[in-house]
């Protein structure tokens, strides 16, 4: 087993925020990798935060931006099961950061749900006549295909849970919400959200 000092552990849990000993562990799984042992910490987290995901989140905290000079701002709502943890900062940080990333992204809802069906028919009709110019004479499953995949990144483009990060490109805001469940241990959720912007 490789031996692994305080110091690289220290490093993983100021990295990650996860727990002494399950950086320990992490480090020594994956022979004090940095990088595997953060993806490794990354999952467990994810999972720990699925079992979470059942608990009711009855506290929590309005939070809201305004971009100078005034034109552009958003309110959203983020809930949590206990008024101590609305006062933790790793939930307050995780808030205003979603207040940023809603102001920089402007997600259309926050499932594929909550994208109203006339903008998703609009987006697809267009894609498939983009699709039947580009690959004229391609059969028509190979079309399918290829609208299919562009929806997919509309989608990813347009819905809150599905956008990447706007602080982390290699997450999803959904997987930086279940960190941050992983890290706090109460059950997070967005509930809802207000985009505002002037003339809009």
């Amino acid at each position: 087993m490789v031996e692994i000092d305080a110091k690289t552990v220290m490093q993983l849990r100021k990295q990650t925020g996860a727990p002494m000993m399950d950086c320990k562990a992490a480090l020594q799984e994956t022979g004090g990798d940095m990088d595997k042992a953060a993806d490794v910490l990354r999952k467990k987290g994810l999972r720990s935060a699925d079992s979470k995901a059942g608990r009711e989140a009855a506290e929590g905290l309005i939070f809201t931006y305004v971009h100078p000079p005034g034109r552009l701002g958003v309110m959203v709502e983020v809930a949590c099961e206990t008024d101590f943890v609305a006062k933790n900062e790793e939930f307050l940080a995780f808030g205003k950061d979603l207040c940023l990333h809603i102001a920089f992204h402007k997600p259309l809802g926050m499932t594929r749900e909550d994208v109203p069906s006339a903008v998703v028919e609009k987006e697809q009709n267009l894609l498939i006549e983009q699709a039947r110019e580009q690959m004229a004479g391609k059969p028509e499953e190979v079309l399918e295909k290829a609208v299919h995949g562009r929806m997919e990144k509309f989608f990813s483009e347009q819905c809150l849970f599905d956008q990447p990060w706007v602080k982390d490109d290699k997450q999803t805001v959904e997987e930086v919400r279940k960190s941050a469940v992983a890290k706090i241990g109460e059950n997070i959720q967005i509930r809802r959200f207000v985009f505002f912007e002037l003339g809009g």
